[in-house]
């Protein structure tokens, strides 16, 4: 018992870990991870929108986008992006590789949103559409203010979770050697790790992810339950009116 305490509990190792996971480990994952969100909510709304097409030669690319980037291992995808790219001669970040992390996570997080996306804007009445052209919008404006609107309201809740995976998929970014500076949790925590044989530091690292990932985890519940309720406590039945009169439709007011 002594032993497994003083492998992954050593408070002397958990001392040393945390100021560095704090302050350098904890602000460059959040980073990523929200860059990361930022760059797949934009490219994720642009393949549902392709996703959406009566055009199967519109449909047809972002399907395989979508198919291909689910299927792979995010490692596997980390490591495409962040060393095939620069060792190919493709490097529009240089040689940073805090760029190539958040393509990589970006690309992937894109993927999922697009599916979340295209469920959302289905969920949103085919009627609102029909409305929105016949005041003279085309299509895509219609499209942009009406529908897409909506739907992303659908899914905040997805969208919301998304963010969490994307914070905890940071860590594979270990693989691409971000420099001084630019180190997330995982990254600080396993290099302290093999420098002594002790596992106290991924011990710190992940009590540091779980302290973002459970209130998130707690908002996405909290969001899911308000959006399914519409804000209406639940605990408490809805008054019963004395006299149930049908209520006049907007026509007849």
């Amino acid at each position: 018992m002594h032993l497994f305490l003083q492998t992954f509990f050593n408070p002397d190792e958990l001392l040393k870990a945390f100021p560095a996971l704090l302050t350098e480990g904890l602000r460059n994952t959040l980073l990523i991870a929200g860059l990361a969100i930022v760059f797949g909510v934009v490219l994720g709304v642009l393949l549902a929108m392709l996703l959406l097409s009566h055009r199967r030669w519109v449909r047809l690319p972002a399907r395989i986008y979508v198919d291909v980037f689910r299927g792979l291992p995010a490692i596997v995808t980390v490591s495409l992006v962040g060393l095939g790219l620069p060792s190919a001669g493709v490097r529009p970040f240089g040689r940073d590789p805090l760029g190539y992390a958040v393509l990589a996570i970006g690309l992937i997080s894109a993927a999922y949103l697009a599916e979340i996306f295209r469920s959302g804007i289905q969920a949103v009445p085919a009627g609102q559409l029909g409305a929105a052209r016949s005041l003279g919008m085309s299509y895509l404006t219609a499209m942009r203010v009406i529908v897409v609107p909506q739907g992303v309201r659908n899914v905040l809740p997805a969208l919301a979770g998304q963010f969490i995976i994307d914070i905890k998929e940071s860590a594979l970014v270990y693989l691409l050697g971000l420099g001084l500076g630019q180190r997330e949790l995982y990254f600080i925590a396993q290099e302290r790790q093999a420098a002594t044989y002790n596992s106290s530091a991924l011990v710190a690292a992940g009590a540091c992810y779980l302290m973002l990932t459970i209130p998130l985890t707690f908002l996405v519940n909290r969001l899911d339950l308000r959006l399914r309720t519409g804000g209406r406590k639940t605990n408490k039945p809805a008054a019963t009116p004395a006299v149930a009169t049908p209520a006049p439709s907007v026509m007849e007011v």
